[in-house]
């Protein structure tokens, strides 16, 4: 009797699955070990910068929608980029976009950095430091950015300014 229960339940189980009422569960993103960047993820990155250059200069706010993930993390490292008690800290997209509508686009920027940029790509997250520059203004090593591909593209998960020592 329970030998043909288990059976029953198993059809209607199927049958629910193939019939579209149930879905099999989400499949986990790949961890990195199992991801492999596709070999144009540098330019992709590159675009998000020059992306991120062009939302600035035009104050577009979904421009940055668009490249900023939910999660992203904007720091000002104050100079002391080994004591993070003075940083300021804009976490979420919410802050993030704070952050560029009260401070960045009120000083009507016609040129943003980074230069001279080196970028790490380790499976799905990468790393690239540069040079501010803000204007005419250039800070050596004076920034970082972090990046990570999720659903499909590159997006931006960080950017912490300032980290050059006070002159």
């Amino acid at each position: 009797m329970k030998l043909g229960r288990s059976l029953n339940l198993c059809i209607a189980l199927a049958s629910l699955i193939l019939a579209g009422c149930l879905t099999p569960p989400p499949s986990l993103p790949p961890s990195p070990a199992d991801f492999t960047p596709t070999p144009d993820a540098a330019q992709a990155i590159a675009e998000l910068i020059a992306t991120h250059r062009a939302a600035v200069v035009a104050d577009d706010v979904q421009g940055l929608l668009d490249i900023w993930a939910e999660d992203g993390v904007i720091r000002d490292a104050n100079h002391t980029p080994d004591d993070p008690t003075d940083d300021h800290v804009w976490r979420g997209l919410d802050a993030v976009l704070s952050y560029y509508t009260t401070i960045l686009f009120p000083l009507y920027l016609n040129e943003v950095g980074p230069v001279d940029t080196a970028l790490t790509i380790k499976g799905p997250e990468a790393v690239m430091t540069g040079t501010t520059k803000i204007g005419d203004e250039l800070s050596p090593r004076g920034e970082q950015w972090t990046f990570a591909f999720r659903d499909g593209k590159w997006k931006i998960t960080g950017m912490t300014f300032n980290l050059e020592p006070r002159r």
